[in-house]
């Protein structure tokens, strides 16, 4: 039977981040460095978004700092971790329905070990990488009034990565 895990390492390195950062606490480079080398970001990184921006970005944020010369993927990586910081409650509620996603139910379905992984990404949505998926954490909606409460691109959360999961 195939295996289903899913991972939000790099999300949870962001916690330290952004509480840090919330508390006005300075962020050392080396942890930027440290989390920019993470290897479930590889797929973040490209022409326009390398693991320099994914510190810099970072670095601009934890010294208060607006960036210079952006590139789109950093003005957008730079905006979304500033969400985070101004509603930390908001950013409370999407980890922990990361850390609580069951997938088991799946295995059956599956005919090959798959990983569903999160992580603090810039404007995509999701990426395949093999038999891993890849999520924007940016991208789970959680909204308090409407029907379906959590979602991603619109779609209710669980259902959207149970599809991008048989996908694979």
């Amino acid at each position: 039977m195939a295996s289903i895990t899913v991972s939000a390492n790099t999300v949870e390195m962001m916690i330290f981040f952004w509480e840090s950062v919330a508390d006005r606490e300075k962020v050392s480079d080396k942890y930027l460095i440290e989390l920019a080398e993470q290897e479930d970001l590889k797929t973040l990184y490209d022409d326009e978004f390398s693991k320099d921006s994914f510190r810099k970005v970072l670095s601009a944020i934890s010294n208060r700092e607006l960036m210079n010369n952006p590139t789109k993927k950093e003005s957008r990586f730079w905006n979304l971790n500033m969400w985070m910081l101004e509603d930390m409650d908001n950013m409370r509620e999407m980890v922990k329905l990361v850390k609580t996603l069951n997938l088991d139910h799946l295995k059956n379905k599956l005919s090959k070990d798959v990983k569903v992984i999160f992580i603090p990404g810039t404007t995509e949505e999701y990426k395949f990488d093999g038999d891993k998926l890849i999520i924007n954490f940016f991208k789970i909606a959680i909204n308090l009034y409407a029907e379906t409460n959590v979602t991603i691109a619109g779609k209710e959360f669980n259902t959207y990565i149970e599809e991008k999961v048989l996908e694979i």
